[in-house]
């Protein structure tokens, strides 16, 4: 039985490294298909997005998205651990950049007071708006997607409504530009200059950490092991005592605090205000990269590394006289190779499996007929 899982543990492995490489080949192939379809040489295309997206100031531009786009990331695969679809991940980020913003507009307090109060600030406010849909779904049944599609456009029309110069917003730039009030220098989260290549965010640090205590608290925790158990199969962790209902909403809280944070990089590193320009839909692309990524942080990582890749390099594409248009397509093409390797690369592993559980099981039973034979 040892030979048995130490040979199905190796094909897990071997399997786990070819899913990605199937899809980046399959990705690859498609990607090239639609950019000979526009009359342009894929090879050519390739070559610029390599060269252009491993440029210094590129690799600053990436990390710096792909802080973002981790915490995105997290946020949703929190949810998709506990088998929940939490797509209002975008209201609130935003939701929580904004009060956050409106806070630290008003703090009069030193830096290190003020940073952490801002961000308790947007972990919580958007703690708040993702339990209004675990609550509903805990109490009245309300499907988890249903109602953060509603809290999304809620939230949109709560900043619409304060961000008005008479309300919590001011004119900024000759009055063409409406914004909460900008944080002190004070309030600044801290940033690592590289020269020429730009400048490093330093909530990049924080993502690491958000990273750290994901792993940790899902996977070396009781209280993980009680979430990955009812994401699987409820009524099983129903009768081993845990409350569903409870975790039900506890994961809905998490993941809306880790929401909380997405805005940080933006508000604390570089705009230092909420306006117009603050970035949407961000929300969605984390479910892309939780999905890239397999709710696996390092997964997520290497999926937000790649979001920021693709976007870097295919704006560039559109300077060279390529259609704006492809950068999408590589999204969604790279989206659909990797879950389908996934799933197919899942089922061929589950065949093995059992065919060799089989044939072990299969050989044991015949070994002590063969000892009587003997006898």
């Amino acid at each position: 039985m040892n030979k048995l899982t130490s040979r199905i543990d190796k094909e897990r492995l071997a399997l786990g490294i070819a899913a990605p490489l199937l899809a980046v080949v399959a990705a690859l192939v498609v990607t090239a298909l639609v950019i000979l379809a526009t009359g342009k040489n894929p090879g050519a295309a390739f070559s610029d997005m390599m060269s252009y997206g491993f440029a210094s100031d590129s690799q600053v531009y990436i990390l710096n998205k792909a802080t973002t786009y981790y915490l995105a990331g997290i946020a949703v695969a929190v949810g998709f651990r506990m088998n929940l679809f939490n797509i209002g991940v975008d209201g609130q980020y935003r939701l929580a950049a904004f009060i956050a913003a409106v806070l630290g507009g008003a703090l009069a307090v030193p830096g290190w007071i003020a940073i952490p109060l801002i961000m308790i600030c947007a972990m919580a406010t958007g703690a708040v708006w993702a339990a209004i849909a675990g609550v509903l779904k805990v109490t009245r049944g309300v499907s988890e997607v249903i109602a953060t599609i509603m809290l999304n456009s809620i939230a949109t029309a709560v900043i619409g409504y304060l961000l008005q110069p008479e309300r919590l917003g001011e004119l900024q730039q000759g009055g063409t530009l409406v914004s909460t009030e900008p944080l002190p220098s004070s309030s600044f989260f801290f940033s690592i200059d590289t020269g020429p290549a730009g400048v490093l965010d330093g909530f990049i640090v924080v993502a690491v950490i958000v990273g750290l205590a994901y792993w940790f608290v899902l996977g070396r925790t009781r209280f993980g092991f009680d979430l990955r158990t009812v994401g699987q199969s409820e009524s099983a962790a129903a009768a081993s005592g845990v409350s569903v209902k409870k975790m039900v909403a506890t994961s809905m809280i998490i993941s809306g605090a880790v929401a909380g944070l997405i805005g940080m990089p933006t508000l604390l590193n570089e705009s230092h205000q909420y306006d117009n320009s603050f970035p949407t839909g961000i929300g969605f692309t984390g479910i892309a990269i939780a999905l890239l990524g397999r709710n696996n942080p390092i997964g997520i990582a290497l999926g937000a590394l790649l979001w920021g890749f693709l976007e870097r390099t295919t704006n560039h594409l559109e300077f060279q006289g390529y259609d704006k248009e492809i950068l999408g397509v590589i999204q969604g093409v790279i989206v659909l190779c990797v879950v389908i390797a996934y799933e197919v690369v899942r089922r061929y592993g589950l065949k093995r499996q059992q065919q060799r559980v089989g044939a072990e099981l299969a050989a044991q039973a015949a070994a002590p007929t063969k000892k009587q034979e003997v006898a």
